[in-house]
């Protein structure tokens, strides 16, 4: 085993010596030739000091545009951790090198980057963002390019992202019995995803928000938001006739009814406080 070792500390040391020549050698074509060779073996650390090393030396020729995109795809391809330099690099060759052939990769590649960087839908969305951003300009650059299809997917799913990241702040503001901010959170959410797959929760939330802020407002104040929680039930009943909230719809509407009429309140009102999601 011992022996073993040191067949493979010596390999190790070797190796990194002829690296280390490679790297000192004055011939910029030998030192291209072994980038792209380390690039095509997986060595994706070692190109991209190769790569780094060569772009002074072919800034002006033709090679220069190689040699900065494979910079940037080493550091992609060696994970995470190195996608936000690599989005940098992507970034700042499109912007330089509309023209190459390598423009097109270049462009989806730091949408990737942003894409591989995007968080669970309750934590942080700004990578989100950057790379629906990223696609969107992807798409008006190429708008025939064989990756659309893809592009389209990756686009829908970071959307559902932020549909559900929308769905749990305004849940969580309810959750938390913050029903004035809950109102402005549903009411946001169903303004920038009228489509979403959760649209009955977040309605019914609404209108259980108003119900509840009405509730626990001050005298003065209920008449004026059991209105508005009536208002709001109309408007969920008529598009949720079968809903599976119903049961605590129509208590809510009977209470709200009672109190426009009487401004009286009924003294249990658990199960309109009551919520399933």
């Amino acid at each position: 085993m011992k022996k073993l070792l040191y067949i493979l500390l010596v390999l190790s040391l070797a190796s990194c010596s002829d690296f280390e020549k490679i790297r000192r050698s004055t011939d910029t074509y030998f030192r291209y030739r072994k980038a792209m060779e380390y690039y095509n073996n997986g060595e994706y650390s070692k190109a991209s000091q190769l790569f780094a090393d060569l772009t002074s030396a072919f800034r002006g020729t033709a090679q220069q545009d190689s040699v900065l995109f494979f910079q940037a795809m080493s550091m992609f391809k060696q994970g995470e951790g190195f996608y936000e330099n690599a989005a940098y690099f992507f970034k700042t060759f499109t912007n330089d090198y509309r023209y190459s052939a390598f423009a097109e990769d270049a462009a989806l590649m730091e949408a990737e980057c942003y894409y591989l960087q995007s968080n669970r839908p309750e934590l942080d969305q700004t990578q989100t963002y950057m790379a629906l951003n990223a696609f969107e300009i992807f798409k008006l650059m190429y708008p025939q390019s064989q990756h659309r299809g893809i592009v389209n997917a990756k686009i829908s799913e970071l959307n559902e992202k932020l549909v559900e990241k929308s769905y749990l702040s305004a849940k969580l503001y309810f959750d938390l019995q913050e029903y004035k901010a809950a109102l402005t959170a549903l009411r946001n959410a169903l303004r920038d995803y009228p489509d979403t797959k959760y649209r009955e929760s977040l309605q019914y939330m609404l209108l259980k928000s108003h119900y509840l802020y009405a509730y626990n407002s001050v005298d003065s104040k209920k008449q004026e938001r059991f209105q508005a929680t009536l208002d709001e039930y109309l408007s969920f009943i008529s598009e949720h006739p079968e809903s599976a909230y119903a049961k605590d719809v129509e208590k809510i509407r009977r209470i709200t009814e009672r109190y426009l009429s009487t401004h009286q309140l009924e003294e249990d009102t658990d199960e309109a406080s009551s919520i399933t999601l």
